[in-house]
Protein backbone atom coordinates (compact mmCIF):
# COMPACT_ATOMS: atom_id res chain seq x y z
CA UNK A 1 0.00 0.00 0.00
CA UNK A 2 1.58 3.08 -1.02
CA UNK A 3 2.75 5.77 -3.75
CA UNK A 4 5.45 7.51 -5.37
CA UNK A 5 8.49 6.55 -6.20
CA UNK A 6 8.99 5.67 -2.12
CA UNK A 7 5.93 3.12 -2.88
CA UNK A 8 7.73 1.88 -6.12
CA UNK A 9 10.87 1.38 -4.51
CA UNK A 10 9.44 -0.49 -1.91
CA UNK A 11 7.22 -2.99 -4.28
CA UNK A 12 10.61 -3.39 -6.19
CA UNK A 13 12.61 -4.32 -3.03
CA UNK A 14 10.53 -6.96 -2.02
CA UNK A 15 10.14 -8.76 -5.52
CA UNK A 16 13.40 -8.32 -6.05
CA UNK A 17 14.17 -10.69 -2.97
CA UNK A 18 11.90 -12.93 -4.39
CA UNK A 19 9.05 -12.23 -2.02
CA UNK A 20 5.20 -12.78 -3.74
CA UNK A 21 3.43 -9.35 -3.93
CA UNK A 22 -0.54 -10.07 -3.41
CA UNK A 23 -1.76 -6.82 -4.53
CA UNK A 24 -1.08 -3.87 -4.33
CA UNK A 25 -3.48 -0.81 -3.08
CA UNK A 26 -2.86 2.61 -4.45
CA UNK A 27 -4.49 5.77 -4.47
CA UNK A 28 -6.75 7.23 -7.27
CA UNK A 29 -5.29 9.75 -10.10
CA UNK A 30 -6.32 12.89 -10.20
CA UNK A 31 -7.92 14.00 -13.64
CA UNK A 32 -4.94 15.56 -15.38
CA UNK A 33 -2.11 14.13 -13.43
CA UNK A 34 0.43 11.61 -14.33
CA UNK A 35 -0.11 7.78 -12.90
CA UNK A 36 1.02 7.52 -10.12
CA UNK A 37 4.52 5.73 -9.72
CA UNK A 38 3.59 3.24 -7.57
CA UNK A 39 0.62 2.27 -10.01
CA UNK A 40 2.40 2.39 -13.24
CA UNK A 41 5.44 0.27 -12.03
CA UNK A 42 2.85 -2.40 -10.61
CA UNK A 43 0.43 -2.44 -13.49
CA UNK A 44 3.45 -2.89 -15.23
CA UNK A 45 4.57 -6.24 -13.53
CA UNK A 46 1.47 -7.52 -14.13
CA UNK A 47 0.16 -7.01 -10.71
CA UNK A 48 -3.47 -6.94 -9.11
CA UNK A 49 -4.16 -3.30 -8.15
CA UNK A 50 -7.24 -1.59 -6.40
CA UNK A 51 -7.29 1.92 -6.02
CA UNK A 52 -10.22 2.88 -3.88
CA UNK A 53 -11.18 6.54 -2.97
CA UNK A 54 -11.34 4.95 0.68
CA UNK A 55 -9.89 2.25 2.46
CA UNK A 56 -12.72 2.82 5.17
CA UNK A 57 -15.27 1.11 2.36
CA UNK A 58 -16.42 -2.52 2.72
CA UNK A 59 -15.34 -3.03 -0.76
CA UNK A 60 -11.92 -2.74 0.47
CA UNK A 61 -11.99 -4.74 3.08
CA UNK A 62 -13.16 -7.12 0.69
CA UNK A 63 -10.65 -7.01 -1.54
CA UNK A 64 -8.08 -7.37 0.90
CA UNK A 65 -9.65 -10.38 2.49
CA UNK A 66 -9.39 -11.95 -1.04
CA UNK A 67 -6.35 -11.83 -1.48
CA UNK A 68 -5.26 -14.10 1.42
CA UNK A 69 -1.90 -11.99 2.61
CA UNK A 70 0.65 -12.76 4.86
CA UNK A 71 1.52 -9.63 5.65
CA UNK A 72 0.28 -5.27 4.99
CA UNK A 73 3.20 -3.34 4.02
CA UNK A 74 2.52 0.86 4.23
CA UNK A 75 4.73 2.63 2.64
CA UNK A 76 3.85 6.19 2.26
CA UNK A 77 0.55 6.02 2.53
CA UNK A 78 -2.08 9.26 2.96
CA UNK A 79 -5.32 7.74 2.97
CA UNK A 80 -6.64 6.42 6.53
CA UNK A 81 -6.14 2.99 7.08
CA UNK A 82 -8.66 1.59 9.75
CA UNK A 83 -7.76 -0.94 12.05
CA UNK A 84 -9.93 -3.68 10.91
CA UNK A 85 -8.86 -3.17 7.22
CA UNK A 86 -4.92 -3.44 8.23
CA UNK A 87 -5.57 -6.32 10.49
CA UNK A 88 -6.82 -8.92 7.92
CA UNK A 89 -3.43 -9.91 6.88
CA UNK A 90 -2.64 -12.69 8.78
CA UNK A 91 0.44 -11.10 10.08
CA UNK A 92 -1.47 -8.03 10.19
CA UNK A 93 0.39 -4.48 8.86
CA UNK A 94 3.42 -2.68 9.14
CA UNK A 95 3.69 1.33 8.52
CA UNK A 96 6.58 3.17 7.39
CA UNK A 97 7.01 6.62 8.79
CA UNK A 98 10.41 9.16 8.09
CA UNK A 99 10.84 10.16 11.57
CA UNK A 100 11.73 9.05 15.13
CA UNK A 101 8.47 8.49 16.59
CA UNK A 102 6.98 9.58 18.45
CA UNK A 103 8.80 12.70 17.16
CA UNK A 104 7.08 14.87 14.46
CA UNK A 105 4.16 12.60 13.81
CA UNK A 106 2.45 14.26 10.47
CA UNK A 107 2.70 14.43 7.30
CA UNK A 108 5.67 16.77 6.91
CA UNK A 109 7.85 14.84 9.46
CA UNK A 110 11.26 15.35 7.10
CA UNK A 111 10.84 18.89 6.89
CA UNK A 112 10.20 20.21 10.49
CA UNK A 113 13.35 18.76 12.14
CA UNK A 114 15.37 20.50 9.53
CA UNK A 115 13.30 23.65 10.35
CA UNK A 116 13.52 23.42 14.05
CA UNK A 117 17.58 22.93 13.71
CA UNK A 118 17.59 19.15 14.95
CA UNK A 119 20.75 17.61 13.81
CA UNK A 120 18.94 13.99 13.94
CA UNK A 121 16.32 12.07 12.70
CA UNK A 122 15.59 8.78 10.95
CA UNK A 123 12.55 6.38 10.22
CA UNK A 124 10.17 4.37 12.12
CA UNK A 125 8.16 1.16 11.28
CA UNK A 126 5.70 0.70 13.56
CA UNK A 127 1.60 -1.23 13.88
CA UNK A 128 -0.72 1.08 12.29
CA UNK A 129 -3.78 2.16 14.90
CA UNK A 130 -6.99 4.56 14.17
CA UNK A 131 -4.44 7.10 15.73
CA UNK A 132 -2.03 9.37 13.72
CA UNK A 133 1.32 7.44 13.66
CA UNK A 134 0.58 6.76 17.10
CA UNK A 135 0.90 2.58 16.55
CA UNK A 136 4.11 0.71 18.98
CA UNK A 137 6.80 0.38 16.87
CA UNK A 138 8.63 -2.51 15.54
CA UNK A 139 11.66 -0.72 14.01
CA UNK A 140 13.76 2.48 13.77
CA UNK A 141 16.73 3.72 12.17
CA UNK A 142 18.97 7.08 12.97
CA UNK A 143 20.51 9.16 11.31
CA UNK A 144 22.11 12.75 11.22
CA UNK A 145 21.02 15.72 9.34
CA UNK A 146 24.21 17.41 7.98
CA UNK A 147 24.32 21.38 9.10
CA UNK A 148 23.79 22.24 5.12
CA UNK A 149 21.25 19.69 4.26
CA UNK A 150 18.41 20.29 2.28
CA UNK A 151 15.25 18.17 2.63
CA UNK A 152 15.82 17.12 -1.07
CA UNK A 153 19.34 15.60 0.16
CA UNK A 154 18.45 14.21 3.54
CA UNK A 155 15.35 12.20 1.75
CA UNK A 156 16.73 10.73 -1.33
CA UNK A 157 20.55 10.66 0.26
CA UNK A 158 19.71 9.08 3.34
CA UNK A 159 15.16 9.10 4.46
CA UNK A 160 14.33 6.71 1.35
CA UNK A 161 17.04 3.82 1.14
CA UNK A 162 16.89 3.80 4.79
CA UNK A 163 13.15 2.78 5.07
CA UNK A 164 13.45 0.69 2.57
CA UNK A 165 16.04 -1.33 4.20
CA UNK A 166 13.90 -0.89 7.06
CA UNK A 167 10.61 -2.39 6.19
CA UNK A 168 12.21 -5.29 4.19
CA UNK A 169 13.69 -6.27 7.65
CA UNK A 170 10.66 -5.16 10.12
CA UNK A 171 8.67 -7.68 7.57
CA UNK A 172 11.04 -10.16 8.23
CA UNK A 173 10.83 -9.61 11.81
CA UNK A 174 7.56 -9.59 12.22
CA UNK A 175 6.29 -12.97 9.98
CA UNK A 176 9.12 -15.03 11.62
CA UNK A 177 8.08 -13.64 15.14
CA UNK A 178 11.28 -11.96 16.15
CA UNK A 179 9.71 -8.77 16.88
CA UNK A 180 9.31 -6.75 20.28
CA UNK A 181 6.47 -3.94 19.93
CA UNK A 182 7.83 -0.92 22.13
CA UNK A 183 4.73 1.36 22.86
CA UNK A 184 4.97 5.02 21.84
CA UNK A 185 5.92 7.65 24.94
CA UNK A 186 2.91 10.21 24.99
CA UNK A 187 5.02 12.64 27.12
CA UNK A 188 7.65 12.62 24.05
CA UNK A 189 5.30 13.25 21.49
CA UNK A 190 4.90 15.70 19.13
CA UNK A 191 2.38 16.59 16.31
CA UNK A 192 3.46 19.32 13.09
CA UNK A 193 0.83 19.64 10.03
CA UNK A 194 1.75 20.26 6.75
CA UNK A 195 4.42 22.84 5.46
CA UNK A 196 1.69 24.97 3.73
CA UNK A 197 2.44 28.65 3.03
CA UNK A 198 2.02 30.31 6.17
CA UNK A 199 5.01 28.09 7.61
CA UNK A 200 7.17 28.41 4.59
CA UNK A 201 7.14 32.85 4.89
CA UNK A 202 10.95 33.56 5.60
CA UNK A 203 10.56 36.01 8.68
CA UNK A 204 14.04 38.11 8.17
CA UNK A 205 13.60 38.78 12.09
CA UNK A 206 14.28 35.47 13.35
CA UNK A 207 17.41 34.49 14.45
CA UNK A 208 19.74 33.71 11.26
CA UNK A 209 20.15 29.89 11.88
CA UNK A 210 16.26 29.78 11.82
CA UNK A 211 16.08 31.29 8.92
CA UNK A 212 18.66 29.47 7.70
CA UNK A 213 16.84 25.89 8.86
CA UNK A 214 13.75 26.85 7.02
CA UNK A 215 15.14 27.26 3.64
CA UNK A 216 16.61 24.25 3.85
CA UNK A 217 13.74 22.23 5.12
CA UNK A 218 11.43 23.80 2.48
CA UNK A 219 14.51 23.00 -0.59
CA UNK A 220 13.47 21.64 -3.18
CA UNK A 221 9.33 21.78 -1.88
CA UNK A 222 7.44 23.65 -1.68
CA UNK A 223 10.12 26.34 -1.33
CA UNK A 224 10.41 29.13 1.52
CA UNK A 225 9.26 32.72 0.18
CA UNK A 226 9.72 35.85 0.17
CA UNK A 227 9.50 39.37 -1.44
CA UNK A 228 12.31 40.57 -3.40
CA UNK A 229 11.73 44.08 -5.47
CA UNK A 230 8.29 44.02 -4.90
CA UNK A 231 8.17 39.60 -6.51
CA UNK A 232 6.94 36.88 -4.37
CA UNK A 233 9.88 34.85 -4.96
CA UNK A 234 10.72 31.18 -3.59
CA UNK A 235 14.19 30.83 -2.18
CA UNK A 236 16.23 27.34 -2.64
CA UNK A 237 20.16 27.61 -2.42
CA UNK A 238 21.84 29.88 0.13
CA UNK A 239 24.59 30.18 2.20
CA UNK A 240 24.46 31.75 5.54
CA UNK A 241 27.15 34.50 6.59
CA UNK A 242 26.91 35.55 10.64
CA UNK A 243 28.62 38.74 10.73
CA UNK A 244 27.72 39.80 14.14
CA UNK A 245 29.49 43.14 15.68
CA UNK A 246 31.64 43.21 12.40
CA UNK A 247 28.79 44.95 11.02
CA UNK A 248 27.76 48.32 12.38
CA UNK A 249 23.61 48.97 13.14
CA UNK A 250 21.58 50.18 10.36
CA UNK A 251 20.28 47.68 8.40
CA UNK A 252 17.12 46.08 8.79
CA UNK A 253 15.95 42.36 8.84
CA UNK A 254 14.78 41.95 5.26
CA UNK A 255 16.53 44.82 3.74
CA UNK A 256 18.58 43.42 0.46
CA UNK A 257 22.18 44.18 2.20
CA UNK A 258 24.46 43.22 -1.15
CA UNK A 259 24.08 42.32 -4.76
CA UNK A 260 27.01 39.88 -6.70
CA UNK A 261 27.08 38.54 -10.04
CA UNK A 262 25.85 35.09 -8.66
CA UNK A 263 23.61 36.06 -5.24
CA UNK A 264 21.45 38.41 -3.71
CA UNK A 265 22.37 39.17 0.25
CA UNK A 266 19.47 39.90 2.72
CA UNK A 267 19.64 40.84 6.45
CA UNK A 268 18.32 38.68 8.87
CA UNK A 269 18.97 38.67 12.59
CA UNK A 270 22.37 38.29 13.76
CA UNK A 271 23.87 37.84 9.88
CA UNK A 272 23.01 37.70 6.07
CA UNK A 273 21.57 35.29 3.76
CA UNK A 274 23.46 34.64 0.45
CA UNK A 275 20.39 33.49 -1.82
CA UNK A 276 22.07 31.67 -5.14
CA UNK A 277 18.90 29.98 -6.39
CA UNK A 278 15.29 31.36 -6.74
CA UNK A 279 12.20 31.05 -8.41
CA UNK A 280 9.74 34.22 -8.58
CA UNK A 281 6.27 33.51 -8.78
CA UNK A 282 4.75 32.50 -12.68
CA UNK A 283 8.34 31.52 -13.73
CA UNK A 284 11.06 29.13 -13.71
CA UNK A 285 14.25 29.09 -11.06
CA UNK A 286 16.78 30.81 -12.07
CA UNK A 287 20.30 31.89 -10.27
CA UNK A 288 19.53 34.68 -7.82
CA UNK A 289 22.09 37.04 -9.29
CA UNK A 290 20.40 36.96 -13.11
CA UNK A 291 16.90 37.97 -10.90
CA UNK A 292 18.53 40.61 -9.29
CA UNK A 293 20.23 41.85 -13.30
CA UNK A 294 16.60 41.38 -14.61
CA UNK A 295 14.74 43.86 -11.47
CA UNK A 296 17.90 46.47 -11.74
CA UNK A 297 18.89 45.52 -8.12
CA UNK A 298 22.70 46.76 -8.38
CA UNK A 299 23.46 46.93 -4.47
CA UNK A 300 27.86 46.75 -4.25
CA UNK A 301 29.05 43.72 -2.25
CA UNK A 302 31.65 46.39 -1.47
CA UNK A 303 29.55 47.97 0.95
CA UNK A 304 29.93 45.03 3.18
CA UNK A 305 33.95 44.35 2.33
CA UNK A 306 34.27 47.99 3.60
CA UNK A 307 32.72 46.95 7.05
CA UNK A 308 34.94 43.35 7.53
CA UNK A 309 32.74 41.75 5.72
CA UNK A 310 34.50 38.36 4.40
CA UNK A 311 35.29 38.65 0.34
CA UNK A 312 32.09 37.57 -1.79
CA UNK A 313 32.60 35.80 -5.21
Amino acid sequence: MGQQEFGKAVLEAFIARGDTIAGVFCIPDKPGTKPDALRADAQALGLQVFTFASLRSAEAAAAMRSLDADLGIMAYVLQFAPQEFVNIPRFGTIQFHPSLLPRHRGPSSISWPIALGAKETGVTVFRPTDGLDEGPVVLQKSCDIGPDETLGELYFNKLFPLGVAALLEAADMVTQGRHVEHLQDEAQATYEGWMHEDECRIHWASPLEHVYDLIRACNPAPGAWTELAGVKVRVYDCRKHAVGHFVPGGHKPGDIAAVTEHSILVWSQGGVIEILKLRPEGGAKTGAGEFARQRGLVISSGALAARGFPALR
